[in-house]
């Protein structure tokens, strides 16, 4: 009982010392986190319709009225900043998660069978070989513009990296001892697979999947600045900026502010992304003690 009690005591001032020790997580936890919640209260926090235009209003500097001016049709560049955050939420976080899964079960498969790892490490290989955003670009060049198709495009550019890490750790793990134990106990492939590979997996993963998220932002931003990306009547950051570009000089807040969101954004997932693998691996984590 009393070592019970001592443990329930100590277990909260580690937790203190651990965020302590790794202040990059908390700070790029606030900032994502904040970004998040305007994306999703958009509606409330937009002034104006993100879309209505309003030509005798066109290029206003910043005001009370228009917290962050006006563009060249006369939209409220603050709405459209707020429901910009939408489009790279969504993407980065659905391009995260959907590239770590398929890359996951893709790269498990290929550390495990030779014959797959062949066929599909080659493939990946070939994929890899072409820079991520010319692939993007490629992909969309065949299909229509819209948010669904950019999110497509950045996970089929983002997958072999995850498979290549994946594979790396399952033929790393393969081999160890504790694998061979399990296996020489009966315990079967999907058993050894779940309960031994997968879990020392998640660490790595996690880290990889937070700098997949900010390039995705990235990505979209690019996408959308040449045209490629989402249609140009959804307000997202990379329109926003290639809209006022040729403007800038004039009015260089139609650039500034949504270049602005963009990089906290990316920098809070890079900080988040610091964080945790200095958190997580306990090679840092016994040396930062």
């Amino acid at each position: 009982m009393t070592t019970a009690l001592a443990l329930e005591e100590d277990t909260p001032p580690r937790r203190r010392a651990a965020w302590r020790r790794h202040p990059t997580v908390a700070i790029g936890l606030i900032i994502l986190a904040a970004v998040c919640v305007m994306a999703i209260v958009a509606p409330w926090l937009a002034t104006l319709d993100p879309t209505a235009l309003s030509p005798a209003k066109r290029l206003r500097p910043p005001s009370p009225e228009f917290w962050f001016g006006t563009d060249m049709m006369g939209r409220d560049v603050w709405s459209r900043t707020v429901y910009g955050a939408r489009v790279s939420v969504i993407t980065g976080l659905s391009v995260a998660a959907l590239a770590t899964t398929i890359g996951l079960v893709l790269g498990l498969l290929a550390g495990f069978d030779r014959t797959v790892d062949a066929v599909l490490m080659r493939i990946m290989d070939g994929l890899m070989a072409i820079p991520a955003i010319l692939l993007a670009i490629a992909l969309m060049a065949l299909t229509r513009a819209s948010l669904g198709n950019v999110i497509i495009a950045i996970v089929i550019a983002e997958v072999p990296r995850v498979v290549r890490l994946a594979r790396g750790i399952v033929l790393t793990l393969r081999d160890a001892t504790f694998v061979e134990a399990a296996t020489a106990s009966g315990t079967g492939f999907f058993g050894v697979l779940f309960r031994h590979i997968l879990p020392n997996a998640v660490a790595p993963l996690v880290v990889q999947s937070t700098y997949i998220a900010a390039s995705a932002m990235i990505t979209e931003a690019i996408l959308s600045f040449i045209g490629a990306g989402v249609p140009s009547s959804t307000p997202s950051w990379g329109n926003m900026m290639a809209e006022g570009r040729t403007v800038f000089q004039v009015a260089p807040q139609l650039v500034l502010f949504p270049g602005l969101c963009l990089s906290a954004t990316v920098l809070a997932i890079n900080m988040l992304g610091d964080g945790l693998r200095d958190m997580l691996d306990p090679r840092l984590a016994r040396r930062v003690k």
